[in-house]
């Protein structure tokens, strides 16, 4: 048995530290059976990992979405059996036969946690890093909450007071999401988030000396947080005393976030693997599994051993969760009491439903006039946040490019922050420049719940922020995305700032939906659509690219069709301006439409009744029963033309072998943008002439 600290303030038996050795040899029979995992970290974060959900975590194990639950967030996601075991020892709805089918073909247990798979798991972690963002966005989440419905209240007694617990290893430190993250934490003073650091100096490739030097501790410090590192035991091994007072401490610390640097020993205690590269990603092998039991006094010929003792034990959990949300609940009720109207807002809020009447007040532009969509969606934010109170956002420094400020009064920040407008509870959020930061902080603020999230920069820089958006869509979490800038015509910026593949790369991220409206009218209603699909509900929900322009573009009459995702915006009509079946179909999308237009009418004026079709996103359409779809894009017209400023590779599908696209397969140019659109061919002449070339393809 390892040892087995006792102390007056944290109640810690010998059949608590049978519990942690037995979360060690889980961790080691699971990857051992499957043949493949990371064990070592599991084995040595036992102590700290129980410690959380046995000692100190708000949680209860049989709801676990209770709104008054602290969340914790396993960055470090490889090490997901740190997570699983302790779900399964609190009683979350993992059973033996789940650790037993670990990295296997329809398991509950998964290689590195999944949001909506797992009961228990807050958020899919594995991209390292990630998680250290997602646990920044769930602290500034839990703010703003508390200013929705309780900001009066002293510190601490409110029930939308919760802490945010993070588990970080070496790899997530490393990558700079997490530096981002981190500064922004420490600037905003985070003073509900800890983050434990398994400083256990072992990466793939062995010590991490061969990568890092630097005192991550002084650079917590220089970030504004709340350090402490807490000592090893003689043995090695984690103390779970160390560990609860650096907790308690942490918690008691409510003006900045908390870093916690536990010195571990991966793989501890097995003879030979602890402290090896080798114990990080693979099985230790039977011998070494067998001679780790018996240092930890467990029969080496037994797997997946856990006595009745210890299951009874952790099983308490329940208890204590039913306790601490009675209790809880009791608070909730008596603000429920004295705040009706608060009450009132948090049901509708948490029930996903908007304000009454919030449709009324989005705007409807004047057709003729030429608005840029970043423009028209900042209108739109300004005019919803007026009845939306949970709908708040910023940018990563572009919000004056971006049109993302929804009060200019507002902002999301410390109360001591010097900058006129500072409020805790704030509306805009200035992400700074960190759009990787900031596009994980926004799924963590999806997952916290209770808010809508939107944030913005340019389309170029989406390229900074992939891997979080490819979690928001395999989360499909309800955030969305502010793209401005979107085409060639963001002008003498160059080719540096000029999205070209940018828009079929990311819609070929599964379950994104890429919005490009053509006008300001369409961005109005497709900004209406992307908050009547709002929901919080695991594979109901989706996240939203709007790809908005830089320049004016002439606005047309709104069409309710536009939230379809692609409508006929104007028929074909005969010599007689009757309507009449179109020979051609020029589809486009964003600030190419109006080009598909002007080719239009120089078509209808040489006699071929011309169809136009805005698509302004490729995935809503796709959603369409086929009847619709066929009545946009009728299959016996075989002309076709698809116009957009990038790539072409979306629209293969949709122009057929006679088709044509004009499109975009190079880099751009430092010039006006509308130099640049004429001389990389983007004008309803060519457009029109590339539909002349399709219809003759027709007739051979």
């Amino acid at each position: 048995m390892s040892t087995k600290p006792t102390t007056t303030d944290l109640q810690w038996t010998e059949l608590d530290q049978r519990a942690v050795d037995t979360v060690r040899v889980l961790a080691a029979d699971a990857v051992q059976k499957v043949g493949n995992g990371h064990p070592g970290t599991a084995m040595s974060l036992a102590p700290a990992a129980y410690t959380l959900f046995q000692k100190v975590m708000r949680h209860d194990p049989a709801d676990a979405d209770w709104t008054g639950r602290d969340r914790f967030v396993l960055s470090a996601g490889h090490t997901s059996l740190t997570l699983y075991i302790q779900l399964y020892l609190a009683g979350y709805g993992l059973e033996l036969e789940d650790l037993k089918a670990f990295r296997t073909w329809g398991s509950k247990t998964p290689g590195h946690p999944e949001y909506g798979h797992t009961t228990g798991v807050e958020t899919t972690t594995g991209p390292l890093g990630q998680g250290v963002a997602n646990a920044v966005g769930m602290a500034m989440a839990a703010r703003y909450e508390r200013g929705l419905f309780d900001p009066e209240a002293a510190p601490g007694t409110s029930p939308f007071d919760h802490m945010v617990w993070a588990i970080a290893g070496d790899g997530c430190l490393q990558e700079g999401i997490s530096a981002e993250a981190s500064s922004l934490a420490g600037h905003q003073k985070l003073g509900n988030l800890v983050l434990l650091w398994d400083d256990n100096h072992i990466s793939i490739e062995g010590d991490t000396e061969t990568a890092v030097s630097e005192d991550t501790l002084k650079r917590y410090e220089a970030y504004g947080w709340h350090v402490q590192r807490v000592a090893q035991l003689p043995n090695g091994d984690l103390d779970p005393v160390g560990l609860y007072n650096a907790l308690q401490a942490a918690k008691a610390e409510t003006g900045r976030p908390s870093f916690i640097a536990a010195r571990s020993i991966i793989a501890w205690p097995a003879p030979h693997a602890q402290n090896t590269e080798a114990s990080h990603g693979s099985a230790l092998g039977d011998d070494e599994v067998a001679a780790t039991k018996k240092v930890l006094g467990f029969d080496p010929e037994k797997t997946f051993e856990v006595s009745d003792e210890v299951i009874s034990h952790t099983r308490e959990a329940l208890d204590r969760g039913r306790e601490a949300k009675a209790e809880w609940e009791k608070k909730f009720a008596a603000w429920r009491t004295a705040n009706p109207e608060r009450a009132a807002e948090f049901d509708r809020i948490s029930a996903g439903e908007l304000p009454a009447g919030w449709e009324d007040k989005l705007p409807v532009f004047e057709p003729g006039k030429a608005i840029a969509t970043r423009a028209a969606s900042g209108k739109v934010l300004q005019a919803l946040g007026e009845i939306i109170p949970e709908l708040w956002g910023g940018s990563a420094d572009l919000a004056g490019s971006n049109n993302t400020t929804i009060d200019k009064t507002s902002s999301f920040l410390p109360a001591d922050n010097p900058l006129p407008g500072a409020d805790p509870y704030g509306r805009t959020i200035h992400f700074g420049i960190r759009e990787h930061a900031m596009a994980a902080a926004m799924n963590g603020i999806a997952l916290h719940g209770n808010t809508r999230i939107y944030g913005g920069t340019f389309l170029v820089f989406s390229d900074y922020m992939r891997n979080a958006v490819r979690l928001s869509a395999l989360m499909h979490l309800p955030v969305t995305y502010v793209w401005t800038h979107d085409s060639i015509g963001l002008g003498e910026d160059g080719p540096t700032h000029q999205p070209v593949e940018h828009l079929a790369s990311l819609r070929a991220i599964p379950g994104l939906n890429i919005v490009r409206p053509a006008d300001a009218n369409e961005t109005s209603i497709v900004w209406r659509e992307i908050l009547r699909r709002y929901t919080k509900v695991f594979g109901k929900g989706a996240p939203h690219g709007l790809a908005l322009t830089r320049q004016g573009v002439p606005t047309y009459e709104a069409n309710e069709d536009a939230a379809k995702g692609g409508y006929v915006l104007f028929d074909s009509e005969g010599a007689d301006g009757q309507s009449a079946e179109p020979q051609v179909l020029l589809i486009g999308t964003g600030s190419e439409v109006h080009l598909a237009v002007e080719a239009r009418e120089e078509l209808q004026a040489a006699g071929i009744p011309t169809r136009v079709v805005s698509m302004p996103s490729v995935e809503w359409f796709e959603e369409q029963d086929q009847a619709y779809k066929d009545s946009v894009l009728p299959p016996s017209v075989k002309a076709r033309v698809a116009v957009e400023a990038g790539i072409g590779l979306t629209w293969y599908r949709y122009v057929g072998d006679a088709g044509r696209i004009v499109s975009l397969e190079h880099f751009g140019a430092s010039a006006d943008a509308k130099v640049l659109f004429r001389e990389f061919g983007f004008t309803g002449e060519h457009v029109a002439a590339a539909a002349r070339e399709s219809l003759a393809n027709v007739t051979r």
